[in-house]
């Protein structure tokens, strides 16, 4: 019997190889290619954030089509300007910053052949809501994918892809401090007020807590009198108040005050 002889397996092996030769060789059109759409990237969101309708509809299609997972499907790029101007630039008293998350961002070349026609880019980022006479607030967090199409030698955006909005965690970027233990307890007690109701305050170690409805959290100082939360934007101002010994206690979240409590007589 004539045994059959299979040239199946060196054609896959040469062509496996071709391709991570091709690979290889074209790292440094890749590095060019990441390069160019990150920094287009980064001047379309310079506009979006600075609101800058002349330059907004240029960085896309005439045919694009915008996905999102909320707010649902605008085609077109006149349809995606308004709802531009009109959702986030109509109200001077109200803005939305966007920030990329570092170390989120990747760039997948599109080619047809050896010619890069086009570029994918996945990220993800967070936004903040930005109103006046207000401390910038973040507000959420979402996933993106934008498809960027070359034609004559001009990069645009032709799909964009917005999805997976949720809540964003919060990143505390206070400083905690040393003070002396026995000066916490000056703090101690409980406090009255009209939102939060009553709060105890108690010392645990060299760090303070509060009590609210049997829940329990830390509390770091930034300053003597200045304490904060490392899971939310909260922090405890304690304020002395008068002549006595007694203090009342400012909370503040997202740099708004939000209630006002005064030691009680007991503490």
């Amino acid at each position: 019997m004539k045994r059959k002889y299979s040239i199946k397996k060196p054609i896959t092996i040469f062509a496996a190889f071709f391709f991570f030769s091709q690979l290889v060789l074209s790292q440094a059109d890749y590095r060019k290619l990441s390069s160019t759409i990150l920094s287009k990237d980064s001047l379309f969101w310079t506009t979006y954030n600075n609101c800058d309708t002349t330059q907004f509809p240029n960085f896309f299609t005439a045919d694009v089509e915008f996905y999102h997972d909320k707010g649902g499907l605008t085609l077109g790029r006149e349809n995606l300007f308004q709802t531009f101007k009109k959702n986030l630039c109509s109200n001077s008293d109200f803005r939305l910053r966007r920030e990329v998350i570092a170390g989120t961002m990747k760039v997948f070349p599109l080619q047809e052949s050896d010619t890069i026609y086009g570029a994918i880019l996945f990220g993800e980022h967070v936004f903040y809501i930005n109103e006046k006479d207000k401390k910038e607030r973040l507000d959420g967090k979402a996933r993106f994918t934008h498809v960027w199409i070359l034609k004559d030698s001009i990069w645009k955006m032709s799909r964009i892809l917005s999805y997976d909005h949720g809540p964003a965690s919060y990143i505390n970027k206070r400083k905690e401090i040393k003070i002396p233990a026995n000066s916490l307890n000056k703090f101690v007690g409980k406090y009255e007020g009209v939102k939060a109701g009553t709060l105890t305050i108690q010392r645990e170690n060299d760090l303070l807590i509060v009590l609210n409805q049997n829940k329990k959290s830390m509390l770091y100082p930034e300053t003597h009198n200045l304490f904060f939360m490392k899971e939310r934007d909260l922090c405890f101002e304690f304020i002395k108040s008068g002549k006595n010994k007694d203090y009342k206690l400012l909370v503040r979240e997202n740099g708004e005050i939000v209630d006002e409590l005064t030691m009680g007589n007991g503490k």
